[in-house]
């Protein structure tokens, strides 16, 4: 994967003495789409406003397209589309002419043919006249990302994009982000709709109390920590667990009729046969069984609450 975006030991501490990030390295990879998650105040947003020059580090370097952010302060910027939490925008003017406006800003030629296809491709070319005081809260927040795409960048940053945006806004959103991967874009989202990252990301990201505990392939991160629960559904409900049982750490639903067995997926034994001769053994008969996977959000969880 080759690295477009790389950060090496970033930290920042802020005038009060808050440490809002703590030596974070990352490299994020041309073309995919990187979700970055963790709880409120981890530092998701100082670690994007650092990236786009709004905030100023304490220490550590970033360099965009082997470019220093500092040094290169102009091309590097311009290489970045920022879709920011606040939907603070110019309220009195027309989509067109905010859109078109943020295009002048990087210094672009006017490109009308542009305007209209990101515009077109957030469903909001019907809306090119009116003025955005009048948009509904999603017509807004697809606003800040057309004003993001307007000076054609290759990396765009979606802090919170979904914020407020009901679900089929939300849905032709990702839409979206798809289609600007597809077309080469690098994409870094922060969301609190851990299902999103889950359905749309290639990595994820976690960071908490300023630092990066983990970072890995979305596919792989599930496949390693991820655990799966064997859910025996039982014939009778059990109203005392066996002390035969107890090794197994099983878990009794609170209707009693279910038994929920958590193990490793990935182990040598799983166990599993031992428990059903064990169940046999204890004379407590089922009449089904099935299993479940871990989500996204079960593992993250799994990981703030392990850190803290």
């Amino acid at each position: 994967m080759h690295s477009l975006v790389s950060i090496s030991n970033l930290s920042k501490t802020y005038a009060g003495g808050f440490r809002a990030l703590d030596g974070v390295s990352l490299d994020i990879g041309q073309g995919e789409i990187l979700a970055l998650l963790g709880p409120n105040g981890a530092g998701k947003t100082t670690l994007i406003s650092i990236i786009c020059g709004i905030v100023t580090a304490s220490s550590g370097t970033i360099s965009i397209a082997g470019l220093d952010i500092d040094k290169d302060f102009r091309k590097t910027r311009a290489m970045i589309g920022l879709v920011p939490q606040e939907l603070a925008t110019d309220v009195f003017e027309t989509v067109w002419n905010t859109v078109c406006f943020s295009r002048g800003l990087f210094g672009k030629k006017p490109d009308a043919g542009h305007i209209e296809k990101v515009l077109r491709d957030l469903s909001l070319w019907d809306k090119k006249d009116s003025r955005i005081i009048t948009l509904s809260g999603g017509m807004k927040r697809r606003v800040l990302i057309a004003k993001a795409l307007s000076h054609e960048p290759s990396i765009l940053f979606l802090d919170e994009p979904t914020a407020g945006v009901d679900v089929e806004l939300r849905q032709g959103m990702w839409r979206t982000v798809e289609d600007l991967r597809q077309a080469g874009v690098t994409i870094i989202l922060t969301t609190h709709y851990i299902e999103e990252a889950e359905e749309i990301a290639d990595r994820v990201a976690v960071i908490h109390k300023g630092q990066i505990i983990v970072v890995e392939e979305k596919a792989e991160l599930m496949r390693k920590l991820g655990k799966k629960s064997l859910v025996l559904d039982l014939l009778e409900p059990l109203n005392v667990m066996p002390p035969s049982l107890e090794p197994f750490d099983l878990e009794l639903s609170p209707d009693r009729q279910q038994l929920i067995y958590s193990y490793d997926s990935q182990a040598n034994r799983t166990g599993i046969t031992v428990l059903i001769s064990a169940l046999g053994d204890a004379g407590i008969r089922f009449r089904d069984l099935h299993t479940s996977q871990s989500s996204l959000e079960d593992i993250f969880v799994d990981l703030v609450r392990d850190k803290s």
